[in-house]
């Protein structure tokens, strides 16, 4: 019987969820419902949060994770955009709390930001400012110390740091159970789709955090868009919320 039979897995699980998204240090509870919804709140809120993805999108990570280890589905979870690491964390805390001792979690980020856009390869990121934006500059080293703190730095946790154009690359040919985005740009989703997706295994799961988010002016959305019509990609998508989707490979 696994710890999520008994109750005390799923409860630890659900307790970790507020921590993570650092609902019980919000100020009010406006601002508790826009953490739980994943939706921007002013910064000194989320001085205690590690993940910006809300409680849906955590819930699905939970579920997905589950039938992943439930069906033996093949490979590593990795997160291409991992802010302070919080769903990362989740993902080992998911792992652990299932028996899985094998899988590995890829942190991949610049850990300085996102990238001043490259319009002529890009146009949809043209006027992109991201890159201006301070508070999402978190280093390596401080995501490192949260998953220090939350005992999950070790060797099943792999950080591939750098700019996505220069290292995505370089992991072609592993093997994955679930692929993350949340890169937010076109240029960032679809290079995570291109260098990612091929391997990742049937009866895998793909998510894309920033798909339906007006903010970002749908540059995720028309990376996905492209990558699925130049691969022919027919599964279903699943909206997790407003923002987040996701689907399930096929055989």
């Amino acid at each position: 019987m696994s710890a999520l039979d008994t109750g005390a897995g799923s409860d630890y699980l659900e307790l970790l969820k507020q921590v993570l998204m650092g609902t019980p240090f919000a100020e009010d509870e406006v601002t508790r419902t826009r953490m739980l919804e994943g939706w921007p709140v002013s910064m000194p809120n989320l001085r205690h949060a590690f993940t910006l993805i809300g409680q849906k999108r955590l819930d699905s990570l939970e579920d997905q994770i589950g039938m992943i280890v439930r069906d033996g589905i093949d490979g590593d979870l990795i997160e291409a955009g991992v802010w302070r690491g919080g769903a990362c964390i989740f993902m080992r805390a998911m792992l652990r709390t299932l028996g899985d001792s094998t899988r590995k979690v890829v942190v991949a980020d610049s850990f300085q930001g996102l990238p001043v856009p490259d319009p002529a390869t890009y146009p949809t990121d043209r006027g992109d400012s991201h890159y201006r934006r301070p508070e999402l500059r978190v280093s390596q080293e401080s995501v490192q110390r949260s998953f220090s703190r939350f005992g999950f730095l070790d060797d099943r946790t792999e950080f591939v740091p750098g700019w996505f154009r220069d290292t995505l690359s370089t992991l072609a040919g592993r093997r994955w159970s679930l692929v993350r985005l949340d890169g937010d740009m076109y240029e960032s989703t679809i290079l995570g789709l291109r260098h990612l997706y091929p391997g990742l295994s049937p009866g895998g799961f793909l998510i894309s955090d920033d798909y339906g988010d007006p903010g970002k002016v749908l540059q995720a959305k028309k990376a996905v868009d492209d990558y699925r019509a130049e691969q022919g990609i027919a599964e279903e998508i699943t909206w997790i919320d407003a923002r987040a989707i996701c689907w399930r490979k096929a055989a």
